[in-house]
């Protein structure tokens, strides 16, 4: 066993605990474009804390989330199971659903029943914390104090000003709320603030010798677009929307480079666990992301919208400098973090992850997942092995072998009956043992999605199109 020192404590038994629990930290953002971070080739927008950060940890070439929307993808992210498995299909956004969903309003949440990362960990004895964007449900009962979280600093919707607002928002889920119902805006700008909240959390349980799990929800790169003024100056030769985007991703860098150089300040950089991911595929439509190579964008199945930058740090466990080339999820994330925790993921019989330790090391042969799956309404996406098979309402399903088109302009199915109807079979019978949704958008926003992906396929791109701004779809 590997002992770690973690620095003076309290409790001679605090310590021991500490000594050989991890901490963990995950990092978080909201929008960010595949291709706008300098360790996936960008010398446009600056990100040298994650760079530096991905020569220290393993970068996960295929990493994907379960969604590309924000409220499914966190819903799967946090319980470690495929959403649909409990409804939570689509995108709670009150004011923009149909007015025939099963639930609507602030009642939209992962049900109770379902436990999430905080439950698991507090379960091994973490202190636990969130900070930021939440959005799996606005009702006092879906909270992060009721979900499995100590502390709590940031709002419960989808979307809210980076500025202090001069008076209540429009939609109360979107007020910055420090714990339980008590309301307070931010002093400065937002992203900074959270990694102040966040610093102080990491600094106060390491001092009580207490393992903690700290969940960092940027809200950043997603709309409204603002920045301060210093760092919109760094960005000299950008303009517009890009210009501001490139901002709002430094001032995200330096929050995390700020959290991450204080694990290494107190001495526990080697027995912390750090992941950095995003929630979905960048909206090159609104905020002016990048998803290089792939086509598409936020809220579609191709690779644009499902494959997000997901990266992993311990140094305890974890060599420096590695790549891991096979798929992965977000659903993997909580089995991790379990594990690293004492827990025994045997023992969790509902999730749908796999603890990624072993795999990264070697212990553990062969692929992580040998089939993953995206489904919104009557769309849904089965990957099988190296194989892609996405099915549309409006037209005849489609069939990549990713490895030789990441781009997807090389349509096979006409090649491969075969395959296409053995995949078809699949899919359906993972769907077969799916919920019903239980809310839905108004059916226009399914079309405009149809419409944003065959806008943003590689072979239809044009990088002078402005931003389509004919539906309002920020909070989204």
């Amino acid at each position: 066993m590997v002992i770690f020192t973690c620095g003076s404590h309290a409790s001679v038994s605090k310590d021991a605990i500490a000594s050989h629990k991890p901490n963990i930290v995950l990092l978080f953002t909201d929008d960010a474009g595949y291709a706008d971070f300098g360790f996936h080739g960008s010398t446009e927008i600056k990100t040298p804390n994650l760079d530096q950060f991905a020569q220290q940890g393993v970068v996960f070439t295929q990493g994907y989330v379960t969604d590309p929307t924000c409220g499914p993808s966190r819903a799967g992210l946090i319980t470690g199971k495929y959403q649909q498995r409990f409804g939570f299909e689509e995108n709670n956004v009150p004011g923009y659903m149909s007015a025939n969903s099963a639930k609507d309003g602030i009642e939209m949440g992962i049900p109770l029943e379902h436990k999430t990362m905080g439950d698991y960990l507090k379960k091994q004895g973490y202190a636990t914390a969130y900070y930021g964007k939440w959005h799996v449900g606005g009702a006092d009962k879906f909270h992060p104090l009721n979900r499995g979280f100590d502390e709590f600093y940031g709002f419960r919707g989808g979307a809210r000003s980076f500025w202090a607002y001069p008076k209540a928002p429009a939609d109360h889920l979107n007020k910055n709320e420090r714990n339980f119902g008590n309301f307070e805006e931010p002093k400065g700008y937002y992203t900074d603030a959270k990694a102040e909240e966040a610093i102080d959390f990491i600094k106060r349980k390491h001092n009580e010798g207490t393992p903690f799990f700290a969940f960092v929800s940027f809200n950043a790169p997603h709309t409204p677009m603002e920045a301060t003024e210093e760092d919109l100056a760094k960005f000299p030769h950008l303009t517009g929307t890009r210009k501001i985007y490139a901002a709002m991703m430094l001032a995200m860098d330096r929050a995390s480079g700020r959290i991450l150089n204080t694990l290494k300040e107190l001495g526990i950089e080697d027995n912390t666990l750090v992941v950095f991911t995003n929630d979905n595929g960048g909206p090159t439509d609104k905020n002016a992301s990048i998803n290089d190579p792939f086509s598409g964008t936020k809220s579609n199945h191709l690779e644009g919208g499902l494959r997000v930058p997901y990266i992993m740090k311990w140094p305890a466990k974890l060599k420096a400098g590695t790549k891991y080339s096979l798929p992965v999820s977000t659903l993997d994330l909580l089995p991790t973090f379990y594990a690293a925790a004492g827990g025994d993921t045997d023992t969790i019989k509902d999730i749908d992850g796999v603890d990624l330790v072993p795999y990264v090391n070697g212990l553990k042969q062969g692929r992580p997942h040998d089939t993953l799956y995206w489904k919104k309404d009557t769309r849904a996406t089965i990957r099988q092995g190296d194989w892609k098979l996405i099915r549309y309402p409006d037209r005849p399903a489609e069939l990549y072998y990713v490895p030789d088109d990441t781009k997807e302009i090389n349509n096979l199915a006409a090649q491969h009956p075969q395959r296409v109807r053995d995949m078809f079979k699949q899919l359906f019978k993972w769907e077969s043992t799916l919920e019903r949704p239980r809310w839905l958008l108004q059916r226009k926003f399914e079309n405009y999605d149809i419409e944003r992906m065959d806008k943003y396929r590689w072979k239809n791109r044009d990088t002078k199109t402005k931003p389509d701004t004919s539906i309002n779809v920020s909070s989204l």
